[in-house]
């Protein structure tokens, strides 16, 4: 058995976070950390405020430049910000690099919600803005809180709970629907067919299939967005210099 002094093990990435799952503490240290985690939200809250209607790109930090995951990122990042949204991803390399490196290419807006850990740590050179976060659940709540879409190519753990999250939102009506693509038929093609599989035993009703959009083509992801983002939540273009449009605020 390896002990945790081993040095082979890399240093905790936040003991306290750790700490506070591992079972009760004392009221004192809960309410101490309940403390940090609002100002944490409130950070985050002063930060994102202004950065415009998101729309959200999630996938691996571990594709590099020459994969075709990254290239295909960096055309997803560029579609994104001309039709005029803010780019907002986890603010770490890989396709989160590379959706932030296309808004840029496309003269929009780039931001990165950021968590700190052990490889991917540092935010990406291509963010006007970015908020590095301590604990994921306060990045994953703001993740959604800013966006009109998420657009998920392929990546690990953390890129699938984030789908499976926002889908369970907008299942239980916690939140308005809003657009939810997945990029890549073949990398999601396992998992495209397990949520069928459970459609037809039952656990998920049959029409929750229809609320992501499975697919290659960029050109079929904008008109999603388009239409269930951009038409659904009354956001209207308005002209600037840049190569992409601002959309407005969304309409009361």
């Amino acid at each position: 058995m390896i002990k945790k002094t081993d040095k082979s093990i890399p240093p905790l990435v936040n003991p306290e976070e750790e700490a506070f799952f591992a079972g009760p503490q004392t009221r004192y240290k809960d309410f101490k950390f309940s403390l940090k985690v609002l100002r944490e939200f409130i950070r985050g809250f002063r930060i994102l405020h202004f950065v415009g209607p998101c729309v959200t790109v999630f996938g691996s930090a571990r594709f590099e430049e020459k994969d075709d995951y990254y290239q295909l990122g960096m055309k997803v990042g560029e579609k994104i910000s001309r039709l005029g949204f803010t780019v907002m991803t986890g603010g770490g390399p890989g396709i989160m690099e590379a959706a932030n490196r296309g808004a840029k290419n496309a003269g929009g807006k780039s931001v990165g919600c950021n968590i700190v850990l052990p490889f991917e740590q540092f935010p990406n050179a291509y963010l006007d803005k970015f908020v590095n976060f301590k604990y994921f659940f306060v990045r994953k709540v703001l993740l959604s809180k800013y966006s009109y879409g998420f657009v998920v190519l392929p990546g690990g753990f953390g890129t699938l709970d984030e789908l499976f999250e926002a889908l369970t939102l907008i299942q239980t009506e916690v939140i308005h629907r809003f657009p939810v693509v997945l990029m890549g038929k073949e990398f999601h093609q396992h998992v495209y067919e397990h949520i069928v599989h459970m459609a037809e035993v039952g656990t998920i009703s049959k029409s929750d299939i229809d609320l992501f959009l499975l697919t290659d083509d960029l050109e079929e992801m904008e008109n999603h967005l388009k239409k269930y983002a951009i038409e659904e939540f009354g956001l209207r273009q308005r002209e600037v210099v840049k190569p992409s449009v601002l959309l407005g605020e969304e309409k009361l």
